[in-house]
């Protein structure tokens, strides 16, 4: 019945399919205008990570403000006149920007040492570099050596300042951010209700719509400080950083791979269609069917609302490749067909053609799309729409291929010879078949040596999360990020929160005077007057001048800092009470910016803020992170209870150590499922293991050349085995078809080889050279994560051909899984 309908389709009716397939492509082009990116930071982390909802309170504790950062080392010193002219000249047409809330330079600094007045006065009547009158050589120098800014506005050396740019708070997009989490934890918590269902769509979509809006608007405001920063390029050298301008760097970079690969892989197919039909009708066929099919999967993207973001950038790229493979097959088929069996009509060649690869190639997407849904395990939104972009991809190249290219071929082919040259036999698989006859102690030895280096190079495997290293040198995020690194005290942000007892401590006299009051009904600024003892400042000194002592960490800032200040320009220690006098006199403009990020009096809690020197080459996060949960309690004596780990760095660090978890734990998900459909294909367990075997090598071997060159898996490569088993496997569900099929004719093992070799194994070696070469486009990538994952698959996909049109025939020969030859002699 199925059969029927279908012939009807593309051989009866199939200028009618071609009518329905073009109104599909005119509707998916309209569909495309909603097709949308995102790059930003959010994408990337772990859904429901508690971590996420800690840091976020943490924010809201303390103060966060979204910023950029200008590394400005200018042609002169920051004493010279002229450099603090252009300086502030840099400042005010930056804080002309509608855009930007404060902007924060070397120039700001307050001086304290500039003159001899006592300490409150100091605070109050401060001055700063761009002051006239001042002595600009002892405040740089006080600058230089400040605990608070050196390596934060100022390098070591003093020839690079850091200019902060606060951004003004988006407010609306914040309470989104509250609305959209508020849902996600009632959705664990307690399940969304049918109405609050439907009106978390309504919102999601609100959301994502002011999203789009935001990353406009973030474009035009990183264009507007570019053009700003052109314009004092020649007095220093400026480099541009922050998450903002990090964000809309990766909307270009995806944006560009997007195009770079699809256009490139689109001109390599069409010189390998060349190359194997050399005929315009067979590259032109073959092409539509691939346009076809990215245009109607962008137009679904449109429709459903996925954003593409850095991860699935490649996913056109990857559709057109597998798309090909199946176009390929089909088009060698029909023309093999044509050859062997001259009486068939073109209608009959058609049709015997569709039918005989529509087994193969629909285990084949199947087997793909359960290697492409084992991403879906990973937790992390993009990785998993990723999953399920590639497998929806897959079913639309699936249909479109089996509708639009023998509707095609069965209206633009003819009957003509020149058709045909391209059955010849490939001296290339020729070889290889010859070569898995004869070559058994030299096939299974090296493979044994595969087997034992991947085992080798596995064990040596470790994940790692370099966000610095994920861009080219060239790039204006890694020389932002490597000159704040090197310069200015580190890149990714890591918080320490110390946690102090409510209970009350009689641990000195100091402390005494303060027992009689009532904690739990004082306000804060009553319960301020008394919560900076000296035991406080201790913990938090000593907790500050261990980070310091930590070679992974570069600038650590907390209340111990501004504390060192004041000793210093006191001349002695600052006990509990004049620590609290202090205090309450601090004007409440500094005290917003040198305390409250700091100390939190409601919450009896002290915040630690540090950076991780990112670019450094042994840095293992995973392992700091432990070190310091580790050391805080072992070395510092400090109870498990009276801290926490906050930042950015822990919610990659969880990102990674999870999706690893995941992606062992899937790998054995992928391998079985893969199996079951061997099975159920084949109906024997030798064929199913025999099957797997050469594709499972090559992912294992991949693996091992990557543990073995000392790469971390990062959150593109940690997917590569499970990706390149569900892509290599075809080959072999193809190899083993043809194989079965021409067996049972020719009831020879060494004979049905051959034949494959020269039928089948063409198809083989031609979508696999294609394949390969097409993941070797994304080489030109900007994100270095995208790059290794071209290379190490295109690697793994070349061994998985060899391995097919070696192994695989040299392991059928020695089991001989189809049954024993029958003598017809």
């Amino acid at each position: 019945m199925l059969t029927k309908i279908y012939k009807k389709i593309i051989i009866d009716f199939s200028k009618v399919t071609l009518i329905f397939l073009a109104i599909l492509v005119l509707f998916s082009l309209y569909q495309s205008k909603n097709f949308n990116l995102d790059a930003s930071s959010d994408a990337l982390l772990l859904e429901g990570d508690p971590d996420l909802k800690y840091l976020r309170e943490i924010n809201q504790t303390y103060g966060s403000k979204e910023f950029l950062v200008l590394t400005y080392t200018p042609v002169s010193s920051f004493t010279d006149k002229e450099t603090i002219l252009n300086l502030q000249l840099l400042k005010s047409k930056i804080e002309k920007l509608t855009w930007v809330d404060s902007v924060v330079t070397v120039i700001d600094v307050p001086l304290l040492k500039s003159t001899d007045e006592g300490l409150m006065d100091r605070l109050k009547n401060y001055k700063t570099l761009a002051y006239p009158e001042i002595d600009r050589k002892r405040g740089f120098d006080e600058i230089v050596n400040s605990p608070i800014y050196k390596n934060y506005v100022i390098s070591e050396d003093g020839k690079t300042s850091g200019i902060v740019v606060y951004l003004k708070k988006d407010e609306r997009l914040a309470e989104y951010l509250k609305i959209k989490d508020k849902y996600f934890t009632q959705s664990i918590d307690t399940g969304l209700s049918k109405k609050d269902k439907i009106n978390y769509k309504i919102f999601n979509i609100e959301y994502e719509e002011y999203k789009n809006l935001y990353n406009i608007r973030n474009h035009q405001n990183i264009t507007e400080i570019r053009d700003v920063i052109n314009k004092y390029g020649e007095s220093a050298k400026i480099h541009l950083g922050g998450i903002p301008m990090i964000a809309d760097d990766m909307m270009g970079f995806i944006k560009s791979d997007i195009v770079v690969f699809g256009v490139g892989v689109f001109i390599f197919i069409i010189i390998t269609l060349w190359i194997i039909f050399k005929d315009i009708k067979w590259v032109v066929m073959p092409l539509l069917g691939c346009a076809t099919s990215v245009i109607v999967m962008i137009g679904l993207l449109g429709l459903i609302g996925w954003k593409v973001t850095v991860i699935s950038s490649n996913f056109i790229a990857l559709m057109l490749i597998l798309n090909m493979a199946m176009n390929i097959h089909i088009t060698v088929r029909f023309l093999q067909i044509k050859k062997e069996f001259p009486q068939f009509t073109k209608d009959e060649a058609v049709f015997e053609a569709s039918k005989k690869m529509m087994l193969p190639i629909l285990y084949t997407v199947l087997t793909t799309i359960c290697a492409f849904l084992s991403l879906v395990f990973s937790g992390i939104k993009p990785i998993i729409d990723f999953g399920w972009m590639m497998t929806l991809g897959l079913i639309v190249s699936l249909l479109i291929t089996f509708l639009l290219l023998p509707s095609l071929i069965n209206l633009l082919s003819s009957n003509s010879e020149k058709e045909l040259k391209n059955t010849e036999k490939s001296i290339i698989t020729t070889a290889l078949g010859s070569f898995a006859k004869k070559g058994e102690i030299i096939i299974f030895g090296l493979t044994s040596l595969v087997i034992v280096f991947s085992i080798f190079g596995i064990s040596k495997l470790e994940v790692e999360n370099s966000f610095i290293n994920y861009f080219d040198k060239e790039t204006e995020i890694y020389k932002g990020m490597k000159k704040i690194d090197d310069e200015l005290g580190g890149t990714t942000p890591l918080n320490i929160i110390l946690k102090f007892p409510v209970k009350k401590i009689k641990a000195s006299k100091e402390t005494d005077e303060f027992d009689e009051w009532d904690e739990e009904t004082e306000s804060n600024e009553d319960k301020a007057k008394y919560w900076f003892t000296r035991d406080k400042m201790n913990k938090i000194i000593k907790v500050h001048n261990y980070l310091e002592t930590l070679p992974e960490i570069g600038k650590v800032l907390s209340f111990g800092s501004i504390l060192r200040v004041a000793e210093d320009l006191n001349n002695k220690q600052l006990q509990s009470l004049e620590i609290a006098v202090l205090y309450s006199k601090i004007p409440d403009t500094i005290k917003k910016e040198i305390v409250s990020p700091y100390i939190s009096v409601e919450k009896d809690e002290a915040r630690i803020s540090l950076r991780i020197k990112d670019s450094l080459e042994n840095l293992r996060r995973n392992d700091l992170i432990n070190k310091i949960n580790s050391e805080l309690y072992t070395k510092l004596g400090l109870e498990k209870d009276e801290y926490k780990l906050a930042g950015v760095l822990i919610l990659f660090n969880n990102l990674l150590q999870s999706l690893f978890k995941s992606q062992i734990l899937t790998l054995g998900f992928v391998i079985l499922g893969i199996f079951i459909m061997f099975f159920i294909l084949f109906r024997n367990i030798i064929i199913s293991c025999i099957g797997v075997v050469p594709n499972f090598i090559a992912a294992f071997f991949i693996l091992g050349i990557i543990g073995f060159l000392e790469i971390p898996l990062d959150m593109m490569t940690i997917t590569i085995a499970a990706i390149t088993i569900g892509i290599a496997v075809d080959n072999s569900i193809h190899y083993i078809f043809r194989f079965k099929e021409e067996f049972q004719k020719i009831n020879d093992y060494n004979k049905t080889l051959d034949r494959c070799h020269n039928t089948v194994g063409i198809a083989i070696l031609n979508t696999s050279i294609t394949i390969v070469f097409g993941f070797s486009i994304l080489v030109l990538s900007n994100f270095i994560p995208t790059i290794y994952f071209g290379v190490f698959t295109g690697i793994a996909m070349l061994l998985a051909l060899i391995s097919v049109l070696t192994l695989l025939p040299k392991l059928i020969l020695t089991f001989k899984p189809f049954g024993k030859e029958i003598n017809t002699i």
